[in-house]
């Protein structure tokens, strides 16, 4: 009875978590209604049921139990589409509920112990390290304030772009777009033609960019959680992120020169006043270089102990890696002035979208991937069968196609994730030996293609939004794929040739 009700006050702080309300949002009848909501829900997902399997076996599971996790990407999706205020307000709301029409039949079928094991896999082997990472860089990237007022010229358009592309691997793409979107649109406040500058500081700053390290981008850092080496990700990604920002950047260029050569429209003023280029909140890139070093010692550093919690393991070094993580954006609140977060408009809105989204994601992914690792037994077999040969041998540029696409209009963190379990899920074994290309395919695929929509990659949408607040007519949504599709495809079917026929 006391583990029951330990386990019940578990998942009750879960749900918490989505059903949280902004006061400022909400009125206290839609507080009240909501309450209401989760009390007609909660008796169901708490009723002490007996256990009746412990695990799932992925060649029995139907497709139907994927039904949730497609619901919360196609919300995803869709939502800030079609309803963006209903989206806003209730995003958490909705993935509460997809997450619940999983957790309930699961409780009801399997027991509630298996619901249990569920939610602690997903809490502490995916989502923990992966929201205190982006905790850590969007916290410490938000006390660096670049501040100043600078001409956009193409050639110094073309420098920012190629910044943001070197420091995303570092930063995360989230943490360079953040840092470097404000200061490249204040240099270009006089200017007509701005779209062009935004489009392809989304393709390499908010995305590409983040390719070389685990570090950049969220669906490698899955792969190093997964045991993918962080220098197999630095050394193999390196060539196919050199080769796109130097086409993607020259590109730019000469596109920028052309743009500006018409820029019949000039203010005569730039209305904005001439200052000294200035960096403030310094102390932060000590910060980031903890991040690092802490990311490094939890791939190095192997003591072999760690902490079984209801079936999960929490291994030492990942707590640890953990540990200083929050230790560090916890650092970077107490020593940033107010003035500097003031500056760069910092707030915690998208780390909390990000954190409830998620959330729902690694729960409800649970069945899909045991489908996946069951193989020819799964009822995934077709869509396996579409990427791996008759003889069982992986077609590589299926791989490279089909997680990218996928990543373009769901989200490349979960789309990686089911690949890499496609590909066996042994990440030694794609590493290196015959799979070696399906891993590079999965990994430049997820990585790369996020930045063909807005929704493929979380620093999409919060770029286009700061652009939109600073008057700039962003494309919208089929606009954008316009300029994605005709800028990158061509540069994704060379990336094929060069590395996957």
């Amino acid at each position: 009875v006391f583990k029951h009700t330990i386990l019940t006050h578990c998942l009750l702080m879960l749900l918490r978590f989505f059903f949280r309300r902004h006061k400022r949002v909400y009125n206290n009848n839609r507080e009240g209604k909501s309450m209401r909501v989760q009390s007609a829900l909660l008796p169901l997902l708490f009723a002490p049921l007996p256990a009746l399997a412990a695990a799932f076996d992925g060649a029995e599971l139907s497709l139907l139990w994927g039904i949730p996790f497609a619901m919360v990407l196609l919300s995803i999706a869709i939502g800030p589409l079609l309803m963006p205020r209903m989206w806003h307000h209730y995003f958490g709301t909705i993935t509460a509920f997809w997450t619940l029409l999983f957790l309930v039949p699961l409780v009801a079928i399997y027991g509630f112990n298996a619901g249990v094991e569920t939610v602690v896999h997903a809490l502490v082997e995916e989502y923990i390290p992966f929201i205190l990472l982006l905790l850590a860089l969007y916290t410490i990237s938000g006390g660096i304030l670049v501040w100043g007022n600078l001409h956009g010229s193409p050639r110094l358009n073309t420098t920012i772009l190629a910044i943001g592309t070197v420091l995303a691997s570092f930063m995360g793409t989230t943490g360079a777009a953040m840092l470097l979107i404000r200061p490249l649109l204040k240099a270009n406040d006089n200017r007509k033609h701005r779209v062009h500058v935004v489009v392809f500081f989304i393709f390499l700053v908010a995305n590409i960019g983040g390719g070389l390290t685990p570090l950049g981008d969220p669906p490698l850092f899955l792969g190093f959680l997964k045991g993918v080496d962080f220098m197999w990700t630095v050394q193999h990604m390196l060539p196919p992120v050199f080769i796109s920002s130097v086409i993607l950047l020259t590109a730019f260029y000469f596109l920028d020169r052309y743009f500006f050569s018409k820029e019949d429209e000039i203010l005569p003023v730039d209305p904005t006043a001439d200052s000294k280029l200035q960096i403030f909140g310094k102390w932060n890139f000590l910060l980031l270089g903890g991040v690092v070093s802490a990311v490094l010692m939890s791939g190095i550093w192997k003591p072999g102990i760690s902490f079984e919690i209801f079936g999960s393991h929490y291994a030492l070094q990942n707590l640890v890696r953990d540990g200083i993580l929050l230790a560090l954006a916890l650092i970077s609140l107490k020593i940033t002035p107010t003035q500097v977060r003031a500056g760069n408009e910092f707030n915690w809105d998208p780390i909390l979208e990000v954190g409830k989204l998620f959330l729902g994601i690694f729960i409800t992914i649970s069945p899909v991937i045991a489908i996946l690792k069951a193989g020819e037994a799964g009822h995934f077999r077709e869509l396996i069968s579409l990427v791996h040969a008759p003889n069982g041998e992986p077609i590589n540029s299926m791989y490279f196609w089909m997680t990218g696409l996928l990543s373009a209009f769901l989200d490349n963190a979960p789309t990686y994730l089911v690949f890499f379990n496609m590909a066996g899920g042994d990440a030694q074994a794609l590493m290196s030996g015959p799979l070696f290309h399906t891993l590079l395919a999965i990994s430049m695929g997820s990585v790369f293609m996020g930045a063909l929509s807005y929704i493929g990659n979380a620093p999409n949408f919060m770029v286009k939004a700061i652009a939109e607040q600073r008057k700039v007519k962003m494309p919208s949504f089929f606009g954008y794929m316009a300029w994605s599709f005709g800028i990158l495809a061509p540069l994704f079917v060379l990336h094929t040739f060069i590395f996957f026929l």
